[in-house]
């Protein structure tokens, strides 16, 4: 009995062999079969490749190193026109983005009613001045003669010594304050130009011969000069003369040198090029999220 349970589990390992055999027999005639369509796929199947070549004729050109840097495009010259005196915008002239400008025309005005207010007062101070410095040339012409009356009678025994420097001291003293009358209408004179300056300056004219390229105010809105003065226009002298402040890193501005050839483009002209030259490489670095 033992024998044959030994023979019968003999015979079980070798079903179990067998059928193990035949299943890997199965999978490498399946690899087989894929790997030989896979082959007959790149040998028959695809299309053949033409090689192409591209002919060229030799010719003798330059070699360019560049620099690139991206920077804002601006006017040569700007002025800022601004007010020295503080007020209320009364008018602008119709002056306005993209208006043509020449230079003494006038672009905006200000309010001129408190300055001329001014200037009638500082007029009023100098004429009042005017008046005093004349009382005060008559007073010492008054006191000179008093003064020739009380030599001539001291030196006739009836005036006394007193008396003569008495008259003495106040001719003096005419002369003092016709000195200070005399300086008052000088104060008053230039508190006047001073009135008639600001009153001036309400009108505001153009500097330059250009085009406004900022609007800064409209009418109605005050203004106010303090601490310094107000910008109402930006002008540029002349937009066909522009120039880009570019930001060139560090380690290629050493190869920058005046005069030499840029190209640059702008966004708005995407097929077009620009040619000018360097003008100027500034020796003020600028420090920008730690790059130089």
């Amino acid at each position: 009995e033992r024998r044959r349970s030994l023979g019968r589990a003999g015979n079980t390992g070798a079903t179990v062999a067998g059928s193990n055999m035949k299943k890997l027999i199965i999978a490498l005639i399946v690899l087989a079969v894929a790997a030989g369509s896979v082959g007959a796929y790149y040998k028959y199947g695809r299309p053949e490749e033409v090689t192409k070549f591209s002919y060229l004729a030799v010719t003798r050109g330059d070699v360019i190193e560049s620099v690139g840097a991206t920077g804002t495009l601006q006017a040569v010259r700007t002025v800022m026109v601004g007010s020295q005196v503080s007020g209320q915008i009364k008018s602008l002239h119709d002056i306005d983005f993209n208006s043509i400008v020449l230079k003494g025309q006038v672009v905006a005005e200000l309010d001129p009613s408190l300055f001329q207010t001014q200037v009638e007062q500082a007029q009023a101070n100098l004429t009042r001045s005017q008046t005093d410095c004349d009382r005060q040339r008559i007073s010492l012409e008054d006191t000179r003669n008093k003064l020739k009356r009380t030599q001539s009678l001291f030196d006739r025994k009836i005036a006394t010594q007193q008396d003569l420097e008495t008259a003495t001291v106040n001719v003096r003293s005419a002369e003092a304050t016709l000195k200070s009358s005399e300086a008052s209408i000088v104060q008053s004179q230039a508190s006047l130009n001073q009135a008639q300056v600001n009153l001036d300056h309400t009108v505001i004219t153009a500097p330059i011969d250009g085009i406004v390229i900022s609007r800064n105010v409209d009418v109605g809105q005050t203004v106010a000069a303090s601490m310094n003065a107000p910008t109402i226009f930006i002008l540029a002298g002349d937009l066909t003369q522009m120039q880009v402040i570019a930001s060139v890193n560090e380690s290629d501005v050493g190869r920058m040198r005046p005069n030499q050839v840029v190209r640059f483009r702008v966004d708005a002209f995407p097929g077009e090029e620009f040619f000018g030259s360097v003008s100027q490489v500034r020796l003020n670095p600028i420090i920008s999220q730690n790059v130089v």
